[in-house]
């Protein structure tokens, strides 16, 4: 909002200052201190709320260390989080860019679906919440959302460098913009793979591809989203884990989102141009500063946790940032503490299944799955093991960074 009453006014008034709201640099530093700002403010007012009305997390009993003292800890604080991400959005972004509606709406929709398990759980006074079909079901509904949004808009473009090309007028080294399904490979000289072609590598002609790429695009995004925001999901068992990794990934994504919505920046590194795609770098910093304000009052001994409305939005968001930016090939490497945690419930529960069967006693890879539990059985303190895994956090997001050079 305050992007277009400063546009207006530098427009039609001369007001010092207003002139600032034009860079985009500016605009995510203002988010991001808002975010953080107003993240520490409310959030302290949401957690004597929760306290008040004694909506706190209800703890299974699995022979943690420490388990127990966490009975009663305020849950539901991803509403911190939403908040403090929406609120600078809503005042520092254009609200008529399509990657910012796409953003706020995948907030909003993941949002709901956290909030209604999380308010079942504390409801019914069990773990069990929304059934998982339905979960599942509002994670689909996100991606075929994105997915048709992805093919249909007509802003959601690219332009591609010209091979070799050098002017000094950064534009011309660039194709038109086109309309394209094209997304970033890694490490490769020529790295863009189209998903149409996936299409035609089964027989059909390239006429027909591009009408029904959606059969290859919205699988694509829908597989994503789930994996994604299950694996944060996931990985919110302890102690500033999830929002921890969180920040790490998104300020990456932030990253991938100047350069590639920069021309300059997009020529010298030889990338795809992503026209208006500079807006999601906003978004994004809003993101982290509400994980980082956040983090504030999860780091341990937490004072509160952010429940699935929290984790649930944060994996659905990070996926969604992803392949907007046609980063989503980055997704395993980036993204590797989430899977590694969704991976080792999968091991885990499938290899049980497989020796009950076969010897008629369910036998466990780990001690205990997701694997943040199975050090904590191994005797690491939690606050040893988050730590640990941010920095394996910030080593993976460096080899993604590295990537922006490395072909």
């Amino acid at each position: 909002m305050l992007y277009h009453l400063f546009d207006f006014l530098n427009v039609h008034y001369y007001i010092p200052g207003s002139g600032l709201y034009k860079y985009i640099t500016f605009r995510a530093l203002a988010a991001v201190l808002t975010s953080l700002f107003i993240s520490l403010i409310i959030g302290k007012k949401i957690i004597k709320f929760l306290r008040k009305k004694q909506l706190g997390e209800m703890v299974r009993e699995l022979g943690l260390t420490g388990q127990k003292e966490k009975e009663g800890t305020p849950t539901m604080g991803g509403i911190i989080i939403i908040l403090a991400t929406l609120i600078p959005v809503l005042l520092f972004c254009k609200l008529n860019n399509i990657y910012i509606i796409i953003l706020v709406i995948s907030t909003i929709w993941m949002g709901i679906i956290g909030f209604l398990d999380d308010f079942l759980k504390i409801h019914k006074k069990n773990k069990v919440g929304l059934k998982g079909e339905f979960k599942v079901l509002g994670q689909i509904s996100l991606g075929i959302f994105v997915g048709i949004l992805l093919y249909t808009n007509k802003d959601i473009v690219i332009k591609e460098k010209i091979e070799g090309s050098h002017n000094i007028e950064f534009a011309k080294d660039f194709y038109p913009k086109e309309k394209s399904f094209k997304t970033t490979i890694p490490f490769l000289k020529n790295n863009q793979f189209d998903y149409g072609k996936v299409l035609k590598w089964i027989g059909i002609n390239e006429n027909e591809s591009e009408n029904l790429v959606w059969i290859i695009l919205i699988p694509v995004v829908i597989t994503i989203v789930t994996a994604v925001s299950n694996g944060a999901n996931l990985t919110d068992g302890i102690d500033g884990l999830a929002a921890g990794s969180s920040v790490i990934i998104v300020v990456t994504l932030a990253l991938f989102a100047y350069v590639s919505g920069n021309i300059m920046m997009a020529d010298y590194l030889n990338l795809m141009y992503i026209p208006n795609s500079g807006e999601i770098v906003i978004f994004s910093a809003a993101f982290a500063g509400a994980l980082i304000g956040f983090l504030w009052y999860n780091t341990y001994p937490a004072q509160i946790f952010m429940g699935d409305t929290g984790s649930l939005t944060i994996g659905g968001l990070i996926a969604v940032l992803a392949i907007v930016l046609r980063k989503e090939l980055l997704i395993p490497v980036l993204c590797g503490i989430f899977i590694v945690e969704n991976l080792s419930v999968i091991i885990q529960v499938s290899y049980f299944k497989y020796t009950k069967k076969k010897y008629g006693e369910g036998k466990r890879i780990f001690l205990m799955s997701p694997l943040h539990h199975h050090f904590q059985k191994l005797g690491y303190h939690e606050s040893k093991i988050v730590t640990r895994f941010w920095i394996i956090g910030i080593m993976l997001a460096i080899f993604c960074i590295i990537t922006l050079k490395v072909r």
